[in-house]
C-alpha cells in the first residue's frame, strides 16, 4: 500500500462515497465558505474520518499546487488490479472494456476513466509500462471515476488480449485510416474498444489483435480526435447500440 493526497471537490467526494475506509484524514482550507467543501467535512466526520482546518499553503503543499478547491484528502492507496483480476470481470454479462494501448498524458487517461464510467464500462485495461498510472491529476481529470471502474494494470497487454478474446470478447480497435466506419461495427456483444496512444496510436501487434478495426466519421476539416474525445465517441456508440440501458 502506498498513499496521497487526493485533491478537489469531485475525487474527495468520490473516495467518501467508495472507499471511505481508506480516507486517513482530511484537510480543509481555514475560512472556507465553500458550501460542497463543508457538505464534505460533514460527511468525513459522519464516517469517523479525522477532518482538520489548515493554512491554504498547506493545501497548496500537500497538492504540489494543484487546484484543490479548499480540500484534500490523504488516502491509501490500494493495489493496483492486474490481468489475475480480470477473470471474474468477464464473467459478467455485457462485457464493455475500454483498453488504452500506451495513453500516458494524466489528463487524458483521467477523462478516459470518466467516460468509461459514465458508460458503465466494466473495466479499463492499460499496459503497466505505457500508461501514466492513478497519479492526482488522473484523479482530478477523472472526477472520481477512479473509484467507479476497475483499472486492470498488465505486464502482457498481447498476452491479456488473447485471454480476453478466448472469453468471446470481440475486439474494435480505432484508427483513423480504417476503411470500416464505427457505426457499421455491431458493438451489441461482449465488446472490447481499444484506443491507441497520442501520437502514434496502436501499435502493430495491437492492431493485428483486432476483430475490427475502424475509424470516427469526420465531415469536418479535422483528421483526428483527441484520444479521451475518441474514447467518448466510441464507448457510447456502444452505449447507443445496446438501447443506452448500460
Amino acid at each position: 500500500m502506498s498513499e496521497h493526497w487526493i485533491v478537489g471537490i469531485n475525487p474527495v467526494a468520490g473516495a467518501l462515497a467508495n472507499d471511505p475506509t481508506r480516507v486517513r484524514e482530511i484537510f480543509i482550507e481555514q475560512g472556507s465558505h465553500n458550501p460542497r467543501v463543508a457538505e464534505l467535512a460533514t460527511e468525513a466526520m459522519r464516517l469517523g474520518v479525522p477532518v482538520h482546518s489548515r493554512p491554504r499553503a498547506m493545501l497548496d503543499k500537500v497538492s504540489e499546487h494543484a487546484r484543490h478547491q479548499g480540500i484534500a484528502a490523504n488516502y491509501e492507496v490500494p493495489a493496483a488490479k492486474s490481468e489475475h483480476d480480470l477473470a471474474a470481470l468477464l464473467d459478467a454479462d455485457g462485457v464493455l472494456l475500454l483498453v488504452l494501448d500506451g495513453v500516458t498524458d494524466p489528463h487524458n487517461l483521467g477523462a478516459c476513466l470518466r467516460s468509461a464510467a459514465a458508460a458503465g464500462a466494466t473495466a479499463v485495461i492499460v499496459p503497466r509500462d505505457r500508461a501514466a498510472g492513478i497519479t492526482p491529476v488522473v484523479r482530478r481529470a477523472s472526477a472520481g471515476a477512479v473509484d467507479r471502474v476497475p483499472l486492470i494494470e498488465v505486464t502482457n497487454l498481447a498476452r491479456t488480449l488473447r485471454d480476453v478474446k478466448d472469453a468471446g470478447v470481440w475486439l474494435t480497435g480505432l484508427a483513423g485510416d480504417a476503411e470500416m466506419s464505427l457505426y457499421d461495427v455491431d458493438l451489441r456483444g461482449r465488446t472490447a474498444l481499444m484506443m491507441g496512444g497520442e501520437g502514434e496510436g496502436m501499435r502493430r501487434l495491437t492492431r493485428e489483435a483486432c476483430d475490427h478495426v475502424a475509424r470516427i466519421p469526420m465531415p469536418g476539416s479535422m483528421e483526428s480526435l483527441n484520444v479521451s474525445v475518441a474514447t467518448g465517441v466510441a464507448l457510447f456508440e456502444a452505449v447507443r447500440q445496446r438501447g443506452g440501458n448500460k
